[in-house]
């Protein structure tokens, strides 16, 4: 999966406000290159590398990106950047702003963007000139990523199998954090169980437990959140389930 370029019941009902952590926010601009992709209707791609699928395609109006070394096997993905293009008289003040969705690289670039969100580099009237570049000189920064009216929700990822194989995928993570460990509590044995990071945001568990299942993550190496019974007993690849959590 990815790019390279030659080519989400009981819920715990809470609002986390998050203390600035290891993911913090960026006050400078870091110097880079960017490039774009071609895509169905220029939206991002459902093959991307942290697993998204559709998800991945259209959050954020399409505006997403592969990243290279901003991809840090998996934990980047769903992190937000504001990208912007260093060439005066073609490129807007605001540049676009994209979520991660995919691992990508080529010719030393750290952003390989969707075309809309690299349309978003230019200044009205000025795209085709960027466009016909292919590469060009930016500057980037971590932000905040922003799902008005969404809450953090789990889905249950298309690969899933009932009842012999769970993986799950966040989605809608807003904020600056990242969930760096998810388990699941196994009753029987009295013992949280930890779900292995498959690939990109995809986290999974063969012979998950049975019944309801009692969920809790890590957010950005130290702060744990529980959800009871977050994912029904008789789960559905595909299906989603809200968190009723907003993370900030």
């Amino acid at each position: 999966m990815g790019l390279i370029l030659d080519n989400y019941i009981t819920l715990v009902c809470v609002i986390i406000t998050l203390l600035p952590s290891v993911c913090y926010s960026q006050d400078y601009y870091v110097s880079s290159r960017a490039t774009y992709y071609g895509s169905p209707e220029c939206y991002g791609t459902p093959t991307g590398a942290c697993g998204y699928k559709d998800y991945g395609s259209t959050i954020n109006g399409g505006e997403v990106s592969g990243v290279a070394k901003l991809f840090r096997n998996g934990t980047g993905c769903g992190a937000c950047y504001q990208v912007r293009c260093k060439y005066s008289p073609h490129c807007s003040d605001e540049g676009t702003k994209v979520v991660v969705t995919d691992h990508g690289e080529g010719d030393n670039t750290d952003f390989i963007l969707s075309a809309r969100a690299y349309n978003k580099l230019a200044r009205p009237g000025q795209a085709e000139i960027l466009f016909s570049y292919g590469v060009v000189d930016v500057e980037y920064k971590r932000i905040s990523c922003q799902y008005p009216g969404y809450n953090l929700m789990f889905k249950v990822h298309e690969h899933s199998r009932f009842p012999q194989y769970l993986a799950l995928i966040a989605i809608y993570q807003a904020g600056f954090s990242e969930i760096t460990a998810v388990e699941l509590w196994q009753e029987d044995c009295q013992e949280w169980r930890g779900m292995r990071r498959a690939y990109g945001a995809v986290w999974d568990m063969p012979n998950p437990p049975e019944g309801a299942i009692n969920l809790r993550f890590q957010v950005s190496g130290s702060k744990w959140i529980q959800l009871k019974s977050l994912i029904p007993s008789e789960w559905k690849a595909g299906a989603t389930y809200n968190t009723a959590i907003q993370l900030d």
